[in-house]
């Protein structure tokens, strides 16, 4: 199952994708309701109607009176507003390409213990525009991840049953201002402003069963559902990142254990998996000037085009846009008399 967050109105209408159509949920079944968030709050007992629903408008026993083509629609977050976001650290192969950039070895409690940050939950949004101040575009980048959405409340949740409190799955964007990221992680303290100003969920949520074609097993070692599904970046049409899911050596459930140790996990949180390998520019980068002290170095600049896609889970385009500004908190920073 396919469920959209569209503008409707000016409002958020969540409706089924089927087929390149848009079915307001609430239309086309009054016992399902009209927005992600009671969706989410409820799913349990809401996911096995949606399912019937959907199942009965591909059969044709149901006709809803109109549908709204998913090309032409204005496309949300798919949870506009989640409860909390945070972000994991799942690919081994990011990290120790970050740390080799910076020549430094590979930290060996990456492979003890998942790891994750809260993000800005308000600042999440869909495809679209991101509205960048001037210090962000000191070092702009992307991160291209994959990300969960739960539907259901736990606490002290083990791996081995965590998997069940995913609604469904969506690509994730973690807009970076590596500038301001640096700088404040120096006080080991972060990253709060160089990440907390947009984070890009969507364009869809796929419900777990629409990927069990992609399944593969966990790494060794590991718990959890797994899905081998092919990543990619482009800028400005030229692809510059390429991935899979399936290379998480941390998987969502182990990532969901740690978060739910004495803490409560709820309905419409959303948790990120983490850069994917090649899945930035600062990795990107770092690897280029490591083989070539020539290398040009390339950084997201007002005007660029992101696209991401992730097999099964669709395309989640941006566009970056500079706010009409020149206040900056670097130029507040205050100096060493």
């Amino acid at each position: 199952m396919k469920l959209v967050t569209y503008s409707k109105n000016g409002i958020g209408q969540l409706a089924l994708l089927i087929d390149g159509q848009l079915y307001d949920t609430n239309a086309a079944n009054p016992a399902l309701p009209a927005t992600m968030k009671d969706m989410l709050n409820n799913w349990e007992a809401l996911e096995p109607i949606a399912r019937q629903t959907e199942a009965d408008i591909k059969s044709g026993k149901s006709t809803p009176a109109t549908a709204t083509p998913y090309n032409g629609a204005t496309i949300m977050a798919p949870v506009p507003q989640p409860t909390s976001c945070r972000d994991g650290y799942a690919f081994r192969q990011h990290v120790a390409a970050a740390r080799r950039n910076r020549k430094v070895d590979m930290i060996p409690e990456f492979d003890q213990y998942p790891i994750f940050y809260f993000t800005n939950h308000n600042a999440i949004q869909g495809p679209g525009d991101i509205l960048c101040m001037p210090d962000h575009f000191q070092k702009l980048d992307f991160e291209l991840e994959a990300a969960v959405v739960l539907g259901k409340k736990g606490r002290n949740v083990k791996a081995a049953d965590a998997d069940q409190y995913i609604a469904g799955y969506m690509i994730m964007n973690d807009m970076s201002a590596r500038t301001l990221q640096m700088e404040e992680m120096l006080l080991n303290l972060g990253p709060a402003k160089g990440k907390d100003f947009s984070t890009v969920i969507g364009p869809i949520m796929v419900t777990p069963d629409e990927l069990e074609p992609y399944r593969i097993p966990a790494k060794p070692g590991h718990t959890g559902a797994n899905y081998n599904l092919k990543m990619v970046c482009r800028v400005n049409g030229v692809q510059v990142s390429e991935g899979s899911v399936g290379d998480m050596d941390w998987t969502f459930a182990e990532i969901i254990e740690r978060c739910a140790y004495g803490a409560d996990i709820l309905p419409g949180d959303v948790i990120g998996s983490g850069t994917v390998g090649t899945g930035c520019f600062l990795e990107l980068n770092g690897t280029g000037l490591l083989n070539d002290p020539n290398y040009k170095v390339q950084w997201l600049q007002p005007g660029d085009v992101v696209e991401m896609e992730i097999e099964g889970l669709g395309l989640l385009t941006n566009t970056i846009v500079a706010e009409q500004t020149d206040f900056s908190l670097l130029k507040l920073k205050k100096m060493p008399k």
